[in-house]
C-alpha cells in the first residue's frame, strides 16, 4: 500500500521553503537493525489480499491491544471488507514460517469516525476485531498502553518497530526491524520549519535527525516507550516526508494513543484485559 498526500507551502497547513509530501508509512524502519526474536510480542503484520486470490502480503504494522483486537492506522484500511485482510501475530521473518505465528481472521473493522482521509487532520487510528481469540503460545503478548492524556517529554528515547523500507530505494527486510528514536515535543514539532499546523496535539513526533525514521510499510505499527518501569505503546505510525523518510526537522509522526483510549473503549477494546 502506498499513498501520497500533497501539502502546499503556506496553504493553511504548513509554511516551508518548498512543499512537502506526506508519505504514509507502509514499508520499513530506516536506521534500524534486526530485532531480537520473540521480543516485540505485540507487533502484528497486517496483510492484504488485493485480488481475492488468497495471496496476502504485508501492508502495515499493528499492535495487539486485547485478546480480540489489533490497533493500526486508519489509512491502512484500503477496503471495509474484512475478508480482504488477515493479521499475522508472533511474526518475525516474513519470508518463512517459523512455527511461532498465529493467523488472525478479521471479523470487523472499526475506523475512528473523525478520520477524513487527510493525514494532517489526525484521527489516523483503527481497530480490527478478530473472529477468534488470540491465545498465548509464548510468542505473543498484549501491549501495555499509556494512561489517558499521558505525554512524553522532549528527547525521550523510544523504539520504532516494523517491516518498513530501510532506505530511499525501497529495500525491504524480511526480518522485523527496530530503531531508537527520540520524541520531539509538540511545541517544536508544530513550528513552521518542522511540521507546522499539521502536527496536532493528538500526535507524537519522533526523530527528525536525518538518520532514523519510520517509512513505507511501518504504518500502523507501534512507538514503544519504556516509562515508569513498563514498556508501553504510545503511538501508531502515521506519516513521514516523502522523497526520503529520514529528513532533518521532519520527524516521523504517530497517532498519540493516550488521546484515543476513550474511543477505543467505546469501540470494544476491553482495556487491561490479559490472557
Amino acid at each position: 500500500m502506498f499513498r501520497l498526500v500533497f501539502v502546499l507551502a503556506c496553504a493553511g497547513l504548513i509554511c516551508a521553503e518548498k512543499p512537502f509530501n506526506l508519505n504514509v508509512l507502509n514499508h520499513r524502519v530506516i536506521g534500524g537493525q534486526n530485532a531480537s526474536p520473540n521480543t516485540w510480542k505485540w507487533q502484528a503484520s497486517l496483510q492484504y489480499d488485493a485480488y481475492d486470490t488468497n495471496d496476502f502480503y504485508h501492508i502495515c504494522g499493528g499492535s495487539i491491544v486485547d485478546v480480540f483486537y489489533i490497533m493500526t492506522a486508519a489509512h491502512c484500511i484500503l477496503s471495509m471488507d474484512p475478508t480482504k485482510y488477515r493479521v499475522v501475530l508472533g511474526e518475525y521473518d516474513l519470508s518463512r514460517e517459523e512455527g511461532s505465528e498465529q493467523v488472525g481472521v478479521v471479523e470487523s473493522i472499526i475506523v475512528h469516525p473523525g478520520w477524513t482521509g487527510e493525514l494532517g487532520n489526525g484521527n489516523d487510528i483503527a481497530l480490527l476485531k478478530l473472529a477468534k481469540r488470540i491465545y498465548d503460545n509464548g510468542f505473543v503478548a498484549i501491549a501495555d498502553l499509556p494512561a489517558q492524556g499521558q505525554k512524553l517529554p522532549h528527547a525521550f528515547v523510544c523504539q520504532i518497530t516494523g517491516w518498513g523500507a530501510m532506505d530511499h530505494y525501497g529495500s525491504v527486510p524480511d526480518i522485523l526491524q527496530v530503531a531508537e528514536i527520540r520524541v520531539v515535543e509538540h511545541a517544536i514539532c508544530s513550528q513552521p520549519q518542522w511540521w507546522g499546523n499539521i502536527a496536532l496535539e493528538s500526535m507524537v513526533c519522533a526523530g527528525g535527525d536525518g538518520y532514523t525514521s519510520g517509512c513505507q510499510g511501518d504504518s500502523g505499527g507501534p512507538l514503544n516507550c519504556f516509562i515508569n518501569g513498563v514498556l508501553r505503546v504510545h503511538g501508531v505510525a502515521s506519516y513521514a516526508p516523502s522523497g526520503g523518510c529520514n529528513q532533518v526537522s521532519k520527524p516521523t509522526v504517530f497517532t498519540r494513543v493516550s488521546s484515543f483510549l476513550d474511543w477505543m473503549l467505546e469501540a470494544g477494546y476491553a482495556g487491561a484485559t490479559k490472557w
